[in-house]
């Protein structure tokens, strides 16, 4: 196997915070890239102070949401509004090939430390600049997290039950989509720097990013003028199509069928009760016509199985079938561990510690665990010397004078 990883070489500055940002760097840092993650205490990071914490104990250096996001970057924290805080951080700029950050649009200017600048650094640098709505428009400044882009994405209007109010996606569900784009991007502009020797700037919408989810919603709108509508978990091309109570406390099975041919194998894996030969289930349109009846009566044959019962015999009559897993339940999940996908590492304060790996693997340079999430200001020192060059006098004055933080 070729030690060498894809991204051996590359040098990213991390501005960004919360997840968007950090998740996207953290995939090139996995892939071998170096990564400075330039954090504040008098702003600090609120995925720092988001549980869950090690033992329920609130600490900066104790969230495992914060942590999961920055393992294999190493962290500095520089008060930015002091100009010589500014400066440390272009002579990073100078290093680094590549700038991320995902401040309100006019932070980084502010900073001097805005696209313009950089250039004047570093002629090829990369910069992205990741927000909600992104640089420029009317609505540019609006602030927000992936619970506000999922919302202005259109993500509530369609999520609940028929006639209720919005009940939402669970968390911030565009923070979950957008930085697989702003990985993309990212690595379209190395290759064009790659070829071309120039840099460019990214603008990234994280709202954007979350709209390309609802394409169907949006156009069946364009074509038909019909406005989706919040149909609980109903699909209206499926019946049944629910998530089903199982035997056992809060455990559920997700079924979906689609097909006149997954209906047969259905019925027929659940053993052909009376009521499959009810001609009001005959077809899909009467299965949907009458679909209320048709859930209580599936939900009577799993309510008597475990849900993990109900998937493998489905699933092995070829019916869309699924358990509904809680966290416990993926940490124990025979396929995530046999693919290794929970990484392991020693962190100073919360101690062992599990990590989502990569979702895909790299058969010749796959990702690596190398070190856990840097806690605040873990870092200082290691970066003020190797990276920046500084003597131990200079570094001690920077802090005496609060520009290390």
């Amino acid at each position: 196997m070729n030690n060498h990883k894809v991204f051996e070489g590359v040098k990213f500055l991390d501005f960004s915070w919360v997840v968007v940002g950090p998740s996207a760097v953290r995939y090139f840092a996995d892939h071998g890239a170096e990564v400075v993650r330039v954090e504040s205490t008098s702003n600090m990071d609120v995925l720092r102070l988001s549980p869950p914490f090690k033992d329920g104990e609130p600490g900066v250096d104790r969230s495992g949401y914060f942590a999961n996001y920055n393992c294999n970057k190493y962290g500095v924290t520089i008060n930015l509004r002091d100009p010589r805080g500014a400066e440390l951080a272009r002579r990073l700029v100078k290093w680094a090939d590549v700038v991320v950050e995902s401040f309100t649009p006019g932070v980084m200017k502010r900073f001097g430390l805005d696209y313009e600048e950089l250039k004047k650094v570093k002629p090829d640098i990369i910069m992205a600049s990741t927000c909600q709505l992104g640089q420029y428009g009317p609505l540019a400044s609006f602030r927000g997290f992936g619970v506000q882009a999922a919302s202005l994405a259109g993500f509530w209007s369609i999520t609940g039950y028929p006639g209720g109010s919005p009940t939402g996606l669970y968390g911030a569900y565009c923070d979950m989509i957008a930085h697989r784009y702003l990985i993309i991007a990212i690595l379209m502009a190395l290759e064009y720097r790659h070829h071309t020797g120039r840099g460019q700037y990214i603008d990234h919408s994280q709202t954007e990013a979350g709209i390309h989810f609802l394409a169907p919603a949006l156009l069946d709108y364009a074509v038909n003028g019909r406005i989706c509508k919040p149909e609980g978990n109903r699909n209206p091309l499926a019946a049944p199509h629910n998530a089903y109570r199982c035997r056992g406390d809060d455990s559920w099975c997700v079924i979906a069928v689609f097909t006149d041919e997954e209906w047969q194998a259905f019925i027929k894996a659940i053993g052909q009760p009376d009521w499959t030969k009810d001609p009001r289930f005959a077809t899909l349109p009467k299965r949907k016509a009458n679909e209320e009846e048709l859930d209580k009566l599936v939900e009577q044959w799993t309510i008597n199985r475990t849900a993990e019962e109900v998937m493998y015999r489905l699933q092995k009559a070829g019916v869309p079938a699924g358990i509904v897993e809680k966290a416990q339940d993926l940490h124990q999940d025979p396929q995530l561990k046999h693919r290794k996908h929970f990484w392991t590492l020693e962190h100073p304060v919360i101690g062992q510690h599990t990590y989502d790996a990569p979702a895909f693997k790299l058969s010749k340079t796959p990702a690596e665990p190398r070190t856990p999430a840097p806690c605040l200001g873990e870092r200082n020192e290691l970066v003020c010397r190797q990276i920046l060059g500084l003597s131990d006098e200079e570094i001690a004055q920077l802090i005496t004078d609060g520009v290390l933080e």
